[in-house]
């Protein structure tokens, strides 16, 4: 009776997308592919399955612990599940396209796994779509990258789209100069930053970093907090690199700074954000500057996770048109009206019912009527 009851349970985290979630989920991968096609970025296809190795050593920070891990039959190295398609790109970067011309643009979408959701989240599937373009970490480059990312997200569907910048390297930065650290205490004042605990800040010995836990909000009255802060310069360059990305982006998307942010930055550079859209709980993705090892070639690029936003749209969406075709049609007209667009479902016997199928026209002569 237990076998027979539990043969149809899918593993915690994971799920099936029923008829009007997969449209959705199409649309929106089409759509991504679409706009980041008519920006120049070529798309990539990566296997779903890859020696452990090459997806840990692409990426610093990257977890291999939180990947589904195998012995291969054939080779007996270790296999992974793909976590993260950001670092395949930049396998096939450094490898296959290692002579083409920089910098490169590339694409992406596909399914990514890991060994458990993250913080509350039990997710443990997500639709990956994104862009990389590598061979730059520019301002220019990551202003580029910001703007994608938004009109990616707004032709998926999206709204009211906000980002939020950070300085994934701020605490090294001012840990080698400006603010002297010993290294044993820069982890712990990172991770005390992150987690915006004044008292444990402190307690980590990191007084001098407090005004960074108010340098925090929109983007102008933040900004001028962090220039304020930086007195010895440390941080002038980015400081100005954000405010041209601020000014590139300004008009099409709300725009706040966490200077401190590092969560879900394990391998940034000088620059991140997260973009957010109205409605949909969580962040959408997260983006910015990164090296790629092995080649050691900068990179700026994007990692999107739509499926918070492909649910929202699939259960407020409406029924897609669909034409009824009655018994004994005629098969020309029909054909010519899939062409111009029209969904058809054709009676299979006289008992079919065209609103029990879902249909809200029916095809009388050669006229689609409404139901």
């Amino acid at each position: 009776m237990t076998q027979e009851s539990d043969r149809d349970l899918l593993p915690e985290g994971l799920g099936d997308r029923l008829p009007a979630s997969a449209s959705v989920a199409e649309r929106t991968a089409r759509a991504a592919l679409d706009v980041m096609d008519g920006h120049g970025y070529d798309r990539v296809q990566t296997p779903t399955i890859e020696f452990e190795k090459s997806m840990a050593s692409r990426m610093a920070g990257v977890q291999p612990r939180r990947m589904f891990r195998f012995v291969d039959p054939a080779s007996l190295r270790t296999l992974a599940l793909r976590s993260d398609m950001t670092v395949q790109v930049g396998r096939i970067s450094a490898t296959g396209l290692g002579d083409a011309p920089r910098p490169l643009r590339l694409c992406y979408s596909g399914q990514v796994l890991t060994i458990k959701g993250d913080g509350l989240d039990p997710v443990r599937e997500r639709l990956q779509l994104g862009a990389e373009l590598i061979g730059s970490d520019t301002v220019s480059a990551a202003a580029e990258v910001v703007m994608l990312a938004i009109e990616v997200l707004q032709a998926a569907g999206a709204s009211g789209i906000s980002v939020d910048f950070t300085l994934p390297d701020l605490v090294d930065t001012l840990a080698a100069n400006a603010l002297p650290l010993p290294p044993a205490q820069v982890d712990a004042v990172r991770r005390e930053l992150d987690a915006k605990d004044a008292g444990g800040l402190i307690k980590a010995g990191g007084d001098a970093y407090l005004p960074l836990l108010y340098a925090i909000g929109p983007f102008d009255q933040a900004i001028g907090q962090l220039a304020d802060f930086d007195a010895g310069g440390a941080l002038e360059s980015r400081i100005a690199g954000l405010r041209e990305i601020a000014g590139r982006v300004s008009g099409k998307a709300r725009i706040t700074l966490d200077p401190s942010e590092r969560h879900g930055f394990e391998y940034q550079s000088w620059f991140g954000f997260t973009i957010y859209a109205e409605g949909v709980s969580g962040a959408l993705g997260r983006g910015g500057t990164y090296n790629i090892l092995g080649r050691d070639e900068p990179a700026t690029g994007f990692s999107l996770y739509p499926d918070p936003l492909i649910d929202a749209l699939a259960n407020g969406g409406e029924a897609c048109d669909t034409l009824f075709l009655p018994l004994g049609h005629d098969e020309e007209t029909a054909a010519r009206l899939r062409v111009i667009g029209w969904r058809t479902i054709a009676a299979l016997s006289a008992g079919d019912a065209p609103a029990a199928l879902g249909c809200t026209h029916r095809l009388e002569g050669t006229e689609a009527v409404r139901i």
